[in-house]
């Protein structure tokens, strides 16, 4: 894992760096020098190193949908010090999907209730906090063969509509589903889309997303360990049959779990 490091505060960096879309990186800097931190004029919280107690932490993300190069800016005392990523497309694979032609194209009477619930998860994923909730690494939610991988266009029914927002565990309805890591239940029901799901707010502005599952293990509110069982694999919401989806939410951008858990990990 590549880590990016604020030693000269106040000068502004050249090095070329890049972050692939759909990807993160993980900036670190002296614990005295953390300051104002905003990416692209966004404000994110600086968090303590996990490990490293004289040091702080942050996540860069790139959006899938990415182009434009991405400006970090720390400010401390009234003096800035800038860090340039440049986005590295990436050029991710197309897969056709056959679902039933109301997840496609929903009926208007269901389209207070999709936006609703867009609404109420955009709402937490807007909430950064400053800590973590864990102190070990991450593991993947099952062992289980991937089925889809995070990126991929998908082609519902001979229409683009979305790219995969996450990666999908082959599972029959009924396998146990693993919290990825330590963190606080913050969605746990069923959603047109996602069907039953289950979102864990990690700390730092990190979310991990478990979706389609058959049964819910945990209620809003809950405190979860790694490992924990949080519910049953199934085939509920917009499926072609039973699986496991696995997302990763970084500071309000959908990432690839695959290079998160890489990265993430690498601080351990």
């Amino acid at each position: 894992m590549r880590k990016i490091l604020f030693l000269l505060l106040f000068f502004s960096f050249s090095f070329g760096a890049s972050i692939t879309n759909g990807e993160i990186e993980i900036i670190t800097i002296e614990s005295q020098y953390a300051g104002n931190l905003s990416v692209n004029d966004k404000k994110l919280p600086w968090i303590p190193h996990p490990t490293q107690k004289n040091q702080k932490i942050a996540f860069i993300p790139a959006g899938y949908y990415d182009t434009k190069g991405i400006t970090v800016t720390n400010s401390l005392n009234g003096v800035s010090g800038n860090f340039e990523f440049d986005i590295a497309k990436k050029n991710y694979k197309k897969e056709k999907i056959t679902v039933d032609n109301a997840k496609v194209n929903p009926p208007k009477s269901v389209l207070k209730r999709i936006a609703k619930e867009k609404n109420e998860a955009n709402a937490i994923y807007r909430v950064f906090g400053d800590n973590l909730y864990f102190d070990s690494k991450f593991m993947a939610p099952m062992n289980s063969f991937v089925t889809s991988e995070f990126g991929t266009a998908r082609v519902f029914n001979n229409q683009v509509k979305s790219y995969h927002s996450g990666m999908d565990f082959r599972a029959p309805i009924g396998q146990n589903v693993l919290a990825a890591n330590d963190g606080i239940v913050k969605i746990a029901k069923d959603r047109y889309y996602a069907g039953n799901g289950v979102v864990i707010d990690h700390g730092g502005g990190i979310y991990t997303q478990y979706y389609h599952l058959s049964n819910l293990n945990v209620k809003v509110g809950d405190k979860v360990k790694k490992g924990d069982i949080i519910g049953l694999s199934g085939n509920s919401g917009r499926v072609s049959g039973p699986h496991l989806h696995f997302g990763v939410m970084v500071s309000g951008v959908q990432v690839s779990p695959v290079d998160f858990i890489e990265k993430i990990n690498g601080l351990f």
